[in-house]
């Protein structure tokens, strides 16, 4: 009878228009961003304006059909994260009953660009470039420095918020970081259609959004968690630099993510952990969302898919769980090990819940969504510092975060006997555990050159080994860019 319910709920969804990425591009005055040609370039624009454009941004992070269709997988950078999270292969689709993800799971999706879930990612991120670059372009251009603070820190979000698109376009669409291999259209202002960049210049272009993001919010204290301060702008970067893999590189993402660390952001306790995940003043959130009723989120949301205490997928039968083969790799004394039930599809049922805890009960969904917490920064760091031979910094930094996952100090005093390949890959491993269902394990797998394994529990290819050059978990180009963009064969 649920299932019958539930179809009748999803038939009612609200449906969107399918829009062309071309067109998203060369679209200069939407209504729902500023007008450049109305504005000028005197980077002293309306402060109220300028906020009501970038909340507009920042809304698309989490707004349904952002990606440019009705799929209801389709909902801002939390759908990317169930994405990237079964291609890694640490998600694992338990059952099938609704073939929402049935085709990405079977790794068919990613082998077809005509798929619209190659489509959803690229039009989604460049409709987020194309944003920004309206709000730069408002303020007086990249290469302007404007003179009240207000403006800066509209920048400095503004050009933030570029390089993040361009960070997670970079991840999906090339196999690893060549940076002579031409993939992405570089676009740093609303104009014509661009032929595709060698990924040397899109990295370039991250790492100098991202520094003058850096030097632009200093001294910036935002209002809530949704909006990117300089700490958030130093996690970006952290990660962009990480992505790269050479020494230089290691080195400053390990700087950045130290930063991060020094800003006081405390790590989530035992109880915190197993608590939800659903309050955006965790203090050891650094960027999330505050989700309302008014946000309008339900059945087409993360947790709807996530979360069998709301009332969507994951209640009704496709149901998302861990890899059992990470599972089993979890120490049974470590706390991150109650998060899942391996009795129910190894579902994450005491890690991400609605706090009553009714199953099926959530129906107007008012958790919120996290987005990067200050755990990442201590793994990133560990990591770095064990890839450039700071083996006693990598495992003092790893056993922090074991600290808060362990009651016993003996339980994680095997890290201190750890050097070489195998620190890395402990903390690879508890980068992977700590993080799951995050978004952050393929961002892991790919800077990591991983050959991943499935276990034994997912509904499609059970017990495949994959390297993470396989064309299957790396996103074709969208075949509506390819016929829309001349410059692309």
């Amino acid at each position: 009878m649920k299932h019958n319910l539930i179809k009748t709920v999803l038939a009612l969804t609200v449906i969107t228009t399918l829009f062309s990425c071309s067109d998203e591009l060369l679209d200069k005055t939407p209504t729902e961003f500023i007008n450049v040609d109305d504005t000028g370039k005197s980077g002293e624009l309306n402060p109220v304006i300028l906020e009501s454009t970038l909340n507009g941004v920042y809304s698309m992070m989490i707004n349904t059909f952002t990606g440019g269709t009705d799929d209801h997988s389709d909902f801002g950078q939390k759908g990317y994260d169930i994405y990237t999270d079964f291609l890694s292969g640490d998600l694992a689709l338990t059952a099938n009953n609704y073939n929402r993800y049935g085709d990405f799971a079977n790794l068919q999706s990613t082998l077809d660009p005509s798929n619209t879930d190659n489509y959803i990612p690229w039009r989604y991120y460049y409709r987020v470039i194309k944003s920004t670059n309206l709000i730069i372009e408002s303020l007086g251009g990249n290469d302007v420095t404007p003179e009240s603070e207000s403006a800066k820190y509209s920048l400095g979000q503004a050009k933030s918020l570029r390089a993040y698109a361009y960070f997670y376009l970079s991840q999906l669409y090339q196999r690893e970081y060549d940076g002579a291999e031409a993939i992405l259209p570089i676009y740093t202002e609303v104009g014509t259609i661009q032929p595709q960049s060698p990924m040397s210049e899109v990295f370039d272009l991250m790492i100098g959004d991202l520094t003058q993001s850096i030097t632009l919010l200093d001294g910036f204290s935002r209002k809530g968690k949704a909006i990117i301060n300089q700490d958030v702008a130093k996690g970006l970067l952290a990660y962009v630099y990480a992505a790269k893999g050479d020494s230089a590189s290691n080195l400053e993402a390990k700087k950045l993510a130290d930063q991060v660390i020094a800003a006081g952001y405390p790590l989530m306790s035992a109880s915190e952990v197993t608590g939800g995940f659903n309050d955006i003043n965790t203090p050891g959130w650094i960027w999330g969302f505050d989700i309302t009723l008014a946000n309008g989120l339900d059945l087409v949301s993360w947790w709807g898919q996530m979360d069998v205490f709301t009332y969507s997928y994951q209640w009704a039968g496709d149901n998302k769980g861990i890899d059992d083969l990470l599972y089993s790799s979890i120490d049974d004394n470590d706390i991150r090990k109650t998060q899942f039930d391996p009795t129910n599809n190894w579902q994450p049922r005491n890690k991400f819940y609605n706090a009553d805890r009714v199953i099926g009960g959530q129906r107007n969904v008012e958790d919120d969504y996290v987005f990067m917490r200050v755990a990442e920064m201590y793994l990133l760091s560990a990591e770095m510092a064990a890839k450039e031979g700071m083996v006693a910094d990598a495992r003092t930094t790893l056993k922090e975060v074991l600290s808060r996952r362990f009651s016993d100090p003996a339980d994680y005093a095997y890290v201190d006997a750890l050097s070489g390949q195998a620190l890395i890959d402990e903390i690879i491993l508890q980068t992977r555990i700590e993080l799951w269902g995050e978004g952050k394990s393929y961002l892991s797998m790919k800077r990591n050159k991983q050959m991943m394994t499935r276990g034994t529990n997912h509904v499609f290819l059970s017990g495949l080994s994959i390297p993470h050059t396989d064309e299957r978990l790396t996103y074709p180009i969208p075949r509506s860019e390819i016929q829309n963009n001349p410059f692309i064969n």
